[in-house]
């Protein structure tokens, strides 16, 4: 579906289902570069099981229009607005990498609306390589490539797809190389909020990591889901692009504890 948020067209996709703002909403806001495909097995399940899916392209991103937003805080601002617009009156937040990063932000001005919040393969802060911010700023198709490389477990590497006759990697390449790579990896690397935030949380909290992740090390994820006092689950064999390379086993960590949290 398409909602406009300060004058500008938004994509948001609906799991393949009609949006009811008055069913239970499962927001889902995707990882720098990234859009809303990334989501594609976890928003249909949602959608076709009693929930309202949102998930949007930000900005700039894919299908979205206006420019991009270049810093975490203001894209916690822009969800905020956005989830109002489409009038959702119980959420479920979900965010990979950055977008767990611009869900912390958001988390505070969506009160008692909010009912529970899920990283996956994230952390309380997200420094990025110099050198790949440069690249992106040259070639976002060049850094997408060196993220890849990085981002994905051995077993992606050889080529092991968890969906047949895909190659998440072809199509991470394919998505981040026509979307603000540059913006959003400044922004990540910018962002000091993420303890503060992580600390002012009193919600349900679920923390899914990757024991391959090389962006956000696993460690780190530990460290997060401690603050954040978090069910953690840890998931073999891959890495930081879970939501695209283990999409059921992630899949699987997101509905379990959105149910139990939902009776």
């Amino acid at each position: 579906m398409n909602i406009v948020v300060n004058a500008h067209n938004t994509f948001v996709a609906t799991g393949g289902c009609t949006f009811d703002p008055k069913k239970p909403t499962v927001v889902f806001v995707h990882g720098s570069g990234l859009d809303h495909r990334s989501w594609a097995l976890q928003s249909r399940w949602f959608a076709f099981h009693g929930f309202s899916v949102f998930a949007p392209d930000l900005p700039g991103h894919s299908l979205s229009e206006g420019e991009p937003i270049k810093s975490i805080e203001d894209m916690g601002k822009w969800l905020v607005k956005a989830l109002k617009v489409a009038g959702c009156e119980s959420i479920h937040l979900v965010g990979h990498s950055q977008g767990f990063l611009v869900a912390l932000e958001a988390a505070s001005s969506l009160g008692t609306k909010l009912k529970t919040l899920t990283a996956v393969a994230s952390a309380s802060s997200i420094p990025v390589n110099e050198a790949l911010v440069e690249a992106a700023k040259k070639s976002p198709a060049d850094a997408a490539d060196m993220l890849l490389k990085w981002g994905f477990g051995s077993q992606s590497q050889s080529g092991v797809s968890a969906v047949p006759g895909m190659q998440p990697i072809g199509i991470g390449r394919q998505i981040m190389s026509s979307n603000p790579l540059a913006i959003d990896l400044i922004a990540c690397t910018r962002y000091k909020n993420g303890i503060k935030r992580a600390r002012n949380i009193q919600i349900p909290s679920n923390v899914i990591l990757a024991t391959e992740d090389k962006n956000t090390p696993h460690r780190f994820g530990l460290e997060l889901a401690d603050i954040l006092n978090a069910k953690t689950t840890s998931i073999d064999n891959a890495g930081h692009m879970l939501p695209m390379e283990s999409p059921k086993k992630s899949l699987d960590a997101i509905k379990s504890f959105i149910l139990k949290n939902s009776e």
